[in-house]
C-alpha cells in the first residue's frame, strides 16, 4: 500500500517461530479470528498519529470497535488534533510467513477513500519493504487493487472492478516464496509466478483511510460521505503446508494446490 511506504514509527515483538531461509528469521503459527473481542495480545490499534499528510485522517481507537461478533473500523467526520477526520486501523503484533491470508470482509467505497486487508514489513522495523494488499478504492466507481511489493521489484499492480453491494465476501490470497495468488470467494482473480516476490515475515493490517492529496490514485475525496464502516467477520492465517483449518477456507476448495 502506497501510504504505508513510512508507515507507522512503532516496533512490537513477533512470536519465536522460526521458518526456513535466511529471511525468515521469525514469523507466527496459523490462527482463526473470529473477533468475539480483540485480542490485546495478538492485536495493536494504531491511535494518535497518522502516516504523513496525505492521510486526512488520524487513527484513533474509538474508531475500532467489536459489535455483534465483527471487527468495524469507521471513518467519521471526528476531528482529532490536526485531522478533520478519524479513522480505524489494527495490526498483528506477530509477523507471519508463507502461507495463507484470508478475511470475510463487508467493504465500503468512496472517492478519496481507501478499504484495506494488507501484510507490511519495512523501514519502521529496519527491514527491506515488503508487502501484500487488498486494497479497495472508487476513483470512478468500485475498484478492487490487488499489490505486492518489494525493497528490489517496486510495487506489481492489477484493478478489478467491483460492485458496491454492501454484500460480505471472502478474500484470500495464498502467498508461497515462488507465486502469490489472490482470491475473491474461492474464485481465482490473479496469479503471479515471475519476478522478484516478497520473502520477509509481515505484519498483517486491516484498516480504513482518507486522502485529500492522493486524488490521481483515490480520487476527491467527499466530505460528506462520511462516516463509512469497514466490517470484518473472521480474520485467518494458515501457514504453509498446513492442510485446510476452517470450513470457510479457500484451502478447503478443491482444484486449490498448495507448495508442502
Amino acid at each position: 500500500m502506497k501510504s504505508h511506504s513510512a508507515h507507522l514509527f512503532l516496533m512490537t515483538l513477533a512470536l519465536a517461530v522460526s521458518l526456513t531461509g535466511p529471511s525468515h528469521a521469525q514469523a507466527g503459527s496459523s490462527f482463526f479470528e473470529p473477533f468475539d473481542r480483540l485480542s490485546k495480545t495478538r492485536w495493536f490499534t494504531s491511535s494518535g498519529w497518522a502516516n504523513g499528510k496525505h492521510q486526512s485522517c488520524l487513527w484513533h481507537k474509538d474508531r475500532v470497535e467489536i459489535a455483534n461478533g465483527k471487527l468495524l473500523l469507521s471513518l467519521t467526520a471526528d476531528a482529532k488534533e490536526d485531522r478533520s477526520f478519524s479513522c480505524g486501523e489494527i495490526q498483528t503484533k506477530a509477523r507471519y510467513g508463507y502461507g495463507t491470508y484470508e478475511a470475510r470482509m463487508k467493504v465500503p467505497f468512496a472517492s478519496g477513500m481507501n478499504a484495506n486487508l494488507f501484510t507490511f514489513i519495512g523501514a519502521p522495523q529496519d527491514r527491506p519493504h515488503n508487502e501484500i494488499d487488498f486494497e479497495f478504492i472508487a476513483p470512478q466507481g468500485p475498484k478492487l487493487q490487488t499489490n505486492f511489493h518489494t525493497a528490489k521489484n517496486g510495487e506489481n499492480t492489477e484493478f478489478l472492478a467491483m460492485q458496491n453491494d454492501g454484500e460480505f465476501r471472502n478474500y484470500a490470497f495464498i502467498w508461497e516464496p515462488d507465486r502469490i495468488r489472490w482470491f475473491i470467494d474461492g474464485k481465482l482473480i490473479r496469479d503471479v509466478r515471475a519476478g522478484t516476490l516478497p520473502n520477509e515475515p509481515q505484519k498483517i493490517y486491516l484498516s480504513l483511510w482518507s486522502t485529500d492529496t492522493l486524488v490521481d490514485w483515490m480520487g476527491s475525496f467527499d466530505h460528506g460521505s462520511a462516516p463509512q464502516t469497514l466490517a470484518v467477520d473472521w480474520l485467518a492465517y494458515t501457514e504453509q503446508g498446513a492442510e485446510c483449518g476452517f470450513e470457510q477456507s479457500v484451502l478447503c476448495l478443491d482444484g486449490v494446490d498448495v507448495a508442502q
